[in-house]
């Protein structure tokens, strides 16, 4: 094969986990949105090289354009090779892509191939890897058989799937992938959610690594876990399987939401502004009581009347009409959130199915 080599992604897929590096050129904004994943990003033009040339092309011209990003793709590769890849051996064989396939993932494809290493390059970049996942995602997950995991607000099931995904059974961690709890209150301390498109690539790779003989275990969730939506497919796929109800008494539940909130605890006025979003369902006199539970660090009766009065209620009316299969789900109970509690149960649902 002659390098570097110009491969449609249909090729370069039952090939993707060969490569020794994945190079993402593009700037690191449009990395940061979303990149194939594994991809390392060694941009050839930074945010603001980008926008520079980009305003040369619109308001002089594309020759002058072309002359001033030649010189910053000349530095800004070989600061690349010369800190990043020049222990590398001749057989190293990197995959480059930027948006479209062009000249940014070109120059650097050129260089390195001339160099001597086999570098490939995707034809269509990263548009055509989107579209990929656009395509495909909903499609893979249809041919894996899931196992829900339903229960109300502070059930353990999160917990529950790490535990499960420990003892090496293959789960779907929807909240893990989107950084998010799926609630109101579910927003990570200190973390930004993924972009919807980085959200999905997220589900590609998990989804692509599974094997379609064995249970795939999910949580029951909305079709949006905070900002990012779950694809059309994947969730009608999740609302018509089999559900497991976990149980697990009130008194395991506060606990367990305290200790997952705990950044709530240390930031009362952060947990009251989020509280200020169900102001219309639960009016501002209801509202005020919670406040002042809050601030005056009263935290198991409020997370019992957050879980009694809103959290449960919303529960179940959404589990009811949302999981086709609610009305058969078998039962697990958990006798604590302990490690040893969740083990015990875990190994008593896999061996159940």
């Amino acid at each position: 094969m002659k390098y570097p080599a110009l491969l449609p992604f249909a090729e370069i897929l039952p090939v993707l986990d060969k490569f020794d590096a994945i190079i993402d050129v593009r700037s690191p904004a449009e990395f940061a949105e979303d990149h194939i994943p594994g991809a390392i990003n060694c941009p050839v033009l930074n945010n603001e090289e980008r926008h520079r040339i980009g305003t040369l092309y619109k308001q002089v011209n594309a020759f002058e354009a072309k002359k001033a990003g030649a010189l910053l793709v000349a530095k800004n590769i070989a600061h690349h090779i010369e800190t990043l890849f020049l222990d590398k051996p001749r057989e190293w064989a990197p995959l480059i892509y930027c948006w479209r396939g062009g000249n940014r993932s070109g120059a650097l494809a050129h260089i390195m191939a001339k160099i001597g290493w086999p570098a490939v390059q995707l034809d269509g970049g990263y548009k055509e890897y989107r579209r990929h996942v656009n395509a495909t995602v909903g499609k893979i997950a249809a041919q894996y058989s899931f196992q829900v995991l339903c229960g109300t607000t502070g059930s353990a099931k999160s917990r529950l799937l790490q535990v499960l995904a420990q003892q090496g059974a293959q789960v779907l961690d929807l909240e893990k992938l989107a950084e998010h709890r799926g609630s109101v209150l579910g927003n990570l301390p200190l973390q930004q959610q993924p972009s919807q498109k980085m959200f999905e690539s997220r589900l590609w790779q998990t989804l692509r690594d599974f094997d379609p003989a064995q249970i795939v275990f999910v949580e029951s969730e909305s079709r949006k876990v905070g900002n990012v939506r779950i694809p059309e497919l994947l969730i009608e796929k999740m609302r018509s399987s089999p559900c497991t109800a976990l149980q697990l008494s009130q008194e395991n539940r506060i606990k367990l939401l305290i200790e997952d909130y705990a950044h709530f605890i240390a930031s009362p006025e952060a947990l009251n502004a989020q509280l200020d979003c169900l102001v219309g369902l639960h009016g501002k006199e209801k509202i005020a009581q919670w406040h002042q539970h809050a601030l005056s660090g009263n935290m198991e009766p409020l997370v019992a009347e957050l879980l009694t009065e809103h959290y449960d209620p919303a529960y179940k009316r959404s589990i009811q009409r949302n999981f086709n299969q609610y009305d058969q789900a078998q039962l697990l109970e958990l006798t604590g959130i302990d490690m040893e509690s969740l083990e015990s149960a875990a190994r008593q649902l896999s061996a159940s199915l």
